[in-house]
């Protein structure tokens, strides 16, 4: 009798048969591994892309707090970023939480020489309310990194906090808010609308000829959100390296993180906010 092939226990890995493309990660690392540089490996790997990284921070953390920050001197910053970027045929960057301005000026002189696309999402405050950026670093990241964006991806917060204004409440203040952070040197922004209220959550591009893309998806009644930024800001980094152009590199990554947010009950990791599942397409 012939025999029968085993069953598979997940559908193989949606990875093309070639090298994938690579992308970097410059982000702080999360000991829970629901955000940060972890969550960025995750959503790189589930998107087809093969995953570098450099870490400006450790951190302490699990699904309820950050309980210490300890920050990677910036030369070994700016060693790792040479190494990388030295060896590794890298497509896009993806910057995460930078923390001070020191490691804000490391990475903006590593990057000096790249020109592919950098997404920038400007981690400021963990999912528990702890903060991820100093104060001294949000001048910093204005004028050494937001030049240098091929696309930004504030939430609502911290878009305001980057304006030095209050959250917007509506649409119309998200866009407002958009094109002037538009003004301050990036190609396009994503004004992500996870913090606003309403059963709808609504995520504008924004692009020097205004509105490029609205996207909305259906709020899901979950606690377990932490990392959704991360994972959103790498999937876009990791469409781009296979690729697409920016809108639809969004747009991709907004399907792929609604499904993670959609699937993330499934995981029950923690007593707090737990992580989305990152490779809810591929196991379960």
């Amino acid at each position: 009798m012939p025999t029968q092939p085993l069953p598979t226990p997940f559908p193989p890995a949606p990875f093309p048969p070639a090298t994938p493309p690579i992308v970097l990660t410059i982000a702080g690392s999360d000991s829970s591994g629901g955000a940060g540089v972890q969550a960025d490996i995750k959503a790189m790997s589930a998107n087809g892309t093969y995953a570098a990284s450099v870490i400006t921070a450790v951190t302490a953390q699990n699904t309820a707090a950050v309980t210490h920050v300890h920050p990677v001197p910036a030369d070994i910053v700016a060693a790792q970023i040479a190494a990388v970027l030295s060896d590794l045929d890298v497509r896009t960057i993806k910057l995460g939480m930078l923390f001070s301005d020191k490691i804000i000026d490391a990475v903006a002189q590593g990057l000096a020489g790249f020109n592919g696309p950098i997404v920038l999402d400007p981690v400021m405050i963990a999912k528990s309310g702890d903060t991820l950026l100093q104060d001294a670093a949000v001048a910093a990241m204005l004028r050494a990194l937001l030049p240098r964006a091929a696309l930004l991806t504030p939430n609502l917060p911290e878009a305001a906090r980057l304006l030095g204004t209050h959250p917007a409440t509506s649409n119309a203040e998200a866009i407002a808010q958009g094109q002037r952070l538009l003004d301050l040197g990036p190609q396009a922004v994503l004004m992500k609308g996870g913090h606003a209220q309403g059963n709808i959550c609504t995520d504008i591009l924004i692009g020097t000829g205004g509105v490029v893309a609205t996207l909305t998806a259906p709020r899901v009644d979950t606690r377990n959100t932490h990392g959704t930024g991360c994972t959103y800001s790498a999937a876009i980094a990791a469409q781009l390296a296979l690729g697409l152009d920016l809108t639809a590199a969004v747009t991709a990554a907004h399907r792929y993180l609604q499904g993670a947010i959609t699937a993330a009950d499934q995981l029950q990791i923690g007593a707090g906010h737990g992580p989305v599942h990152h490779f809810h397409a591929i196991w379960q």
